[in-house]
């Protein structure tokens, strides 16, 4: 499979720039989605990050509403919507509407953050939440210890959160984005559910049927999104689902990963073989020195996610290059900067095109955060002109 018939696709967090505000960002965001689409971007989805200063994307179904009503074309959607902090009919309430607004546009990406380790977890504790860095699944399997190349593309060692998941900061988010006493539901049966209500097939365990209006009969794309070899891999495989693997926020853990979805896979209705996409974080200039300035601000911007303050407005490059780094923040960073692709049109193409050969990909799920808005349309107007889905 050559590399242009691999559709490209836009994650966007709504990233909020020092010096700027939650309202330039969104305002921003439906710049670009308007950009993409006239580019050649195959979906534009949101994701979901709660009390972090540097993202805009605390309410998905919103922003896609936003983006939605400014686009004609382009497939809107989720990236995705954390069902730990939502019940199966909230999700596909806001979805139906979002679709009887834009019929057949949207995706619905379901993600598992917010849920409870399945194993080692102590009965009656909530689990940490972590934002917006989601961590591999606790009951991934088998992971890598070293460094490695695979088809040309580095799997360094997975990273691992150790103190971060003890950050009091993460019980205050599960204070405020849960009911008291409140506890997830198991992660398959919310997926199982919203499949249910959707195709209105729902039946309580006593036998009584439910419809959601809007939501019943909604033309929405489902797809499960995961950062380890654990259950949400085997979910959308053993249901048939599309599944994206994030190597953009756990290179470590892709190939793994992306194997296990292919082993769970079961034929369904929506899919007669597994639909694998994977999440690369991509900066592009027209030289490889510039790209490099435009993409500083992304190690500050890491570190503090993974130090437990949650992403910070993203730094200017003067200010990220004013930064002082001690070694052990080095290495707490050093797997996502590594993994970022940075460079020309020509290196970055290049770079995507090893991510795919290594994980066999279907589509490659892009995002890019500069500092200034123009940066960044230009860095994914460069990356459509390159990899050729600008027409």
């Amino acid at each position: 499979m050559s590399h242009e018939s691999v559709p490209l696709s836009i994650l966007d967090l709504v990233p909020i720039s020092s010096g700027s505000t939650a309202g330039q960002a969104l305002r921003n965001s439906v710049d670009l989605a308007q950009h993409a689409e006239e580019l050649g971007y195959h979906r534009y989805w949101l994701a979901e990050h709660h009390l972090v200063p540097g993202v805009a994307s605390s309410q998905p179904a919103l922003v896609i509403g936003l983006i939605a009503g400014a686009t004609r074309r382009i497939r809107v959607g989720s990236g995705a919507v954390q069902l730990g902090h939502q019940t199966a009919l909230s999700v596909v309430e806001q979805f139906g509407i979002l679709d009887a607004l834009a019929p057949g546009r949207i995706d619905l990406g379901l993600g598992r953050s917010g849920h409870r380790a399945k194993q080692g977890q102590e009965a009656g504790k909530p689990q940490p939440q972590p934002q917006p860095d989601s961590k591999p699944e606790p009951e991934s399997e088998s992971e890598p210890v070293a460094a490695r190349e695979v088809e040309g593309l580095l799997v360094p060692p997975p990273f691992h959160p150790g103190k971060l998941l003890a950050s009091p900061r993460f019980a205050v988010h599960l204070r405020l984005l849960q009911h008291p006493g409140a506890e997830p539901r198991d992660y398959a049966e919310q997926v199982d559910e919203i499949r249910a209500l959707l195709d209105g097939t729902y039946r309580s365990p006593e036998g009584l049927d439910a419809h959601a209006t809007p939501g019943e009969g909604a033309d929405v794309q489902l797809w499960v999104l995961g950062s380890s070899a654990g259950e949400s891999a085997r979910v959308a495989g053993e249901r048939g689902l599309p599944f994206t693997a994030n190597y953009h926020v756990s290179p470590g853990t892709v190939l793994e990963t992306v194997a296990a979805y292919r082993k769970a896979f079961v034929p369904s209705a929506e899919l007669a073989e597994p639909l694998v996409q994977v999440s690369a974080d991509v900066v592009v200039a027209e030289d490889e020195s510039t790209a490099r300035r435009l993409a500083s601000g992304y190690a500050p911007w890491v570190r503090a996610i993974r130090d437990g303050r949650g992403a910070i407005p993203f730094p200017t490059p003067e200010e990220a290059a004013a930064a002082s780094w001690t070694e052990e923040e080095r290495r707490l960073v050093a797997d996502r900067l590594d993994t970022q692709f940075v460079g020309t049109p020509g290196q970055v193409v290049d770079g995507l095109t090893r991510l795919r050969a290594a994980t066999g990909a279907d589509e490659l799920l892009i995002t890019t955060i500069t500092h200034d808005h123009a940066d960044r349309v230009r860095s994914y107007r460069l990356l459509a002109e390159a990899w050729g889905t600008a027409g």
